[in-house]
């Protein structure tokens, strides 16, 4: 089993920063992939940024220059840093951890961006 828990969100003018952080704990030895998903209103969720636990990253289109996913392996928190924000920016944001092993996604409660115009 695996606990996520996000924090980070908040409302931000267009053109701001955030940095989104997901603190993992339990047995965070068998993650293979990290990740941030989001959700806006009436919207699917969406991949927003994966990271490996090889160091590989993937970044949706629509956030490629302006986010950063990373990670601190000391304190098991994966970030999101989130530059020069947009208010199609505006959704839920998740963490995600990818168990390659067993094929097990675990999912963090969720934390709300606004970014207003």
């Amino acid at each position: 089993q695996v606990q996520l828990v996000e924090s980070g969100g908040g409302n931000v003018q267009a053109g701001g920063s955030l940095r989104l952080s997901c603190a993992a704990s339990g047995n965070i030895f068998s993650i293979t992939v990290m990740a941030w998903y989001r959700q806006a209103p009436g919207k699917q969720r969406e991949l927003v940024a994966r990271l490996t636990s090889g160091g590989a990253t993937n970044y949706a289109d629509s956030v490629k220059g302006r986010f950063t996913i990373s990670r601190d392996n000391a304190k098991n928190t994966v970030y999101l840093q989130m530059n020069s924000l947009k208010p199609e920016d505006t959704a839920d944001y998740y963490c995600n951890h990818f168990e390659g092993r067993t094929g097990r996604h675990y999912w963090g409660q969720g934390t709300q961006v606004t970014v207003s115009s």
